[in-house]
């Protein structure tokens, strides 16, 4: 096929998958769409729960193998929207819809991609594709349940609007629920420990820690207290006091070094919600990194979480589209940000990456 042909059916797909709510755990239809589309194309698609993957064609287990991916699953239609969001409208260049942006235009360039690579012979590396779920929400459900069914990855692209410049490291999630402890009494006497106090020292600790290692990509670890609850009425000293943090952990550090630094300093009990989401990065001398450099891309450290944060294999987060429309309203990918996505991922590829 060629790039305009491939350019064409990506199109076409994404209005489809536009056309089809699919928001997290409720993906199964479009997941059915992407399995249909890729038989369509005499693709052997595989499918658990709402993920959908497939091997290319000769795919060889002695070579390294590269997988693409992206997700189908979207956030609730923003309150301002004056177009319908699931509705595909081509206006002025632009395809306007829920999930056109954020990411089902990575998605079916990625799709087209693969699709380019699939029937090929002799080539370097095997390719994977794997269309997701539960991707807004981090859930357990998406990629996560079927890496170990894909086997061994030696690298990943993952497909978020970045305008197709290259993100080669991405900030990991801590969220902490912690509880400070006091002794209830009456307000009106010298009578308890006000565990809001208590807190308040945790508090300001969160405020004003600075972690001496520092990204080269992603700068300094930022912490933010975020939601606190305390107290049941005005007359009575609180004896519990909950809040939760909110921490963005770079590449300098794992999250398991930053939760023991946290511990290490604070009086609360601090329970994280999950270590899952790991900070990634991959260095600037990497062969992939290098063939987008080739083509004029740029190179930053990406401050939001995405399903690259589930891999332990070297990744970048690449994809047309514009990260500032994700989950905004009337969100749009220009249909030029698409045949060009699709063009420079089969660019990329065709060099040696690994």
């Amino acid at each position: 096929m060629t790039i305009e042909q491939l350019y064409t059916e990506a199109l076409e797909l994404l209005q489809d998958l536009i056309s089809i709510p699919s928001l997290s755990r409720e993906e199964d239809k479009t997941a059915a769409a992407i399995y249909t589309f890729l038989e369509s194309h005499s693709v052997k698609p595989e499918r658990k729960m709402n993920n959908v993957w497939a091997f290319n064609q000769h795919h060889n287990p002695e070579l390294p193998t590269i997988l693409l991916n992206s997700h189908h699953d979207t956030v609730k239609p923003n309150a301002g929207y004056t177009l319908d969001p699931f509705t595909p409208t081509i206006k002025d260049g632009k395809l306007y819809g829920l999930g056109s942006n954020d990411a089902g235009g990575c998605l079916v360039s990625l799709i087209a991609t693969f699709l380019y690579f699939y029937p090929k012979q002799n080539l370097k590396y095997n390719f994977i594709l794997a269309a997701t779920a539960e991707e807004e929400i981090s859930g357990t459900n998406g990629l996560e349940s079927i890496l170990p069914i894909l086997g061994e990855i030696n690298f990943a692209i993952v497909g978020e609007p970045t305008q197709m410049h290259l993100a080669i490291a991405e900030k990991g999630l801590l969220v902490l629920d912690c509880v400070a402890h006091g002794k209830a009494g009456h307000a009106a006497r010298e009578e308890g420990i006000n565990a809001i106090y208590e807190a308040l020292a945790d508090i300001e600790w969160f405020r004003n820690y600075k972690f001496e290692k520092v990204s080269e990509t992603l700068g300094p670890i930022k912490m933010s207290v975020t939601v606190m609850q305390a107290g049941s009425q005005h007359n009575v000293v609180p004896d519990t006091c909950k809040f939760t943090v909110d921490v963005r952990v770079t590449d300098a550090y794992t999250l398991e070094e930053v939760l023991d630094t946290i511990k290490h300093h604070v009086k609360a009990k601090v329970t994280p919600r999950s270590v899952r989401l790991q900070p990634s990065g991959i260095p600037i001398s990497h062969p992939i990194v290098q063939a987008g450099l080739a083509f004029g891309r740029n190179t930053y450290g990406s401050p939001t979480t995405s399903d690259q944060a589930l891999l332990r294999v070297p990744s970048i987060k690449l994809g047309p589209g514009d990260s500032a429309r994700s989950h905004t309203a009337n969100e749009y990918i220009e249909l030029q940000e698409l045949e060009q996505g699709i063009q420079l991922y089969i660019k990329m590829l065709e060099k040696e990456v690994l």
